[in-house]
């Protein structure tokens, strides 16, 4: 029997610390309990969030008007070069097991929070690596196949769950099929690696977390990185990009870059603030509201446009707006 409570806090759920109550909320542990909580979503008219770890969402103050689906499902195994891991699982968790087993391809992932669902939906990455690279394939419920009563649900939750391979998620940068299509809930994932040497991977983990500490905030609420590096032709920006020493990637221009470069870095409004170690956080320094990072963003974009005629775009997921 599912525990669905009400109007329960979201702020301690998100990594901004941000956000007003959920109306309804569920942790679920088993696949069983998912489509129990999707059931009762439909039978009472309510609209749904899938939750992970809550570090790449920003919450509206008022909260969400439905039913927030918290997802627990912890399973986890390590197979030859292989891990297989539910939804659930933290990435940190991944991280570190692999390295234990003396496997290599996730250290770039060490110090970044969330879970294993939330990375893959959002093909999180570092240090030009992604999750994209290490996937082999995904297990998704698609719910727009769930039409089931009860009695029916478990047959129909079979027909609901389908494996993707790395080539059918169609990953991207900041993109791929479990974003472009939200009917698509990841369930688990496989994760493809390879034999290391376990003091390399150490000490390649320990010269990361190193860079993390000195270039990003710390001790303070923020989703990461807050917009999408946008790719850019124009040549006089690239030209200044240079004159910096900035490499620009696949045409890629570090939102970092624009923000500093319009003289935003330590712009406080309310609790909010552009961070002054790296301009792409925006970070919750105490007592910022939603409407705070809000203003904030809002102000990035526009002073951002009006300099560069570049449209900044969210990486971070808005809830509740």
């Amino acid at each position: 029997m599912l525990n669905i409570q009400e109007n329960i806090p979201l702020a301690e759920y998100t990594s901004f610390r941000i956000g007003g109550p959920a109306k309804f909320f569920v942790e679920v542990s088993t696949k069983d309990e998912l489509l129990e909580a999707l059931d009762y979503a439909k039978e009472n008219s309510l609209f749904f969030f899938i939750l992970g770890g809550g570090s790449n969402l920003l919450v509206s103050d008022q909260g969400f008007d439905g039913l927030i689906i918290k997802m627990k499902l912890n399973g986890f195994k390590i197979v030859g070069n292989s891990i297989e891991a539910e939804s659930g699982v933290a990435l940190a968790k991944v991280v570190n097991s692999s390295i234990n087993e003396g496997l290599t391809g996730m250290e770039w992932a060490a110090g970044i929070p969330g879970t294993v669902g939330g990375a893959t939906r959002g093909n999180t990455g570092a240090y030009g690596k992604s999750i994209a690279d290490v996937i082999k394939s995904v297990e998704a419920l698609e719910t727009s196949k769930l039409q089931a009563t009860r009695p029916q649900r478990l047959s129909v939750a079979m027909a609901g769950v389908a494996n993707y391979k790395l080539q059918d998620c169609k990953y991207g940068y900041k993109d791929n099929i479990f974003k472009q299509n939200p009917n698509l809930i990841v369930l688990s994932v496989k994760i493809k690696l390879q034999k290391g040497d376990k003091e390399k991977s150490q000490q390649e983990i320990r010269e990361m977390m190193e860079k993390r500490r000195i270039n990003h905030p710390q001790g303070v609420g923020s989703a990461g990185c807050f917009f999408i590096n946008p790719v850019v032709t124009d040549e006089k920006v690239i030209e200044e990009l240079k004159k910096d020493g900035i490499e620009c990637r696949d045409g890629q221009v570090p939102a970092w870059w624009l923000i500093d470069d319009v003289g935003l870095r330590g712009k406080k409004i309310g609790g909010a603030i552009v961070s002054e170690e790296h301009t792409n956080f925006i970070v919750n320094a105490g007592g910022a509201t939603a409407e705070d990072i809000i203003t904030l963003v809002s102000l990035i974009k526009q002073k951002v446009r009006n300099k560069f005629n570049i449209q900044l775009r969210e990486e971070v997921q808005y809830l509740g707006f």
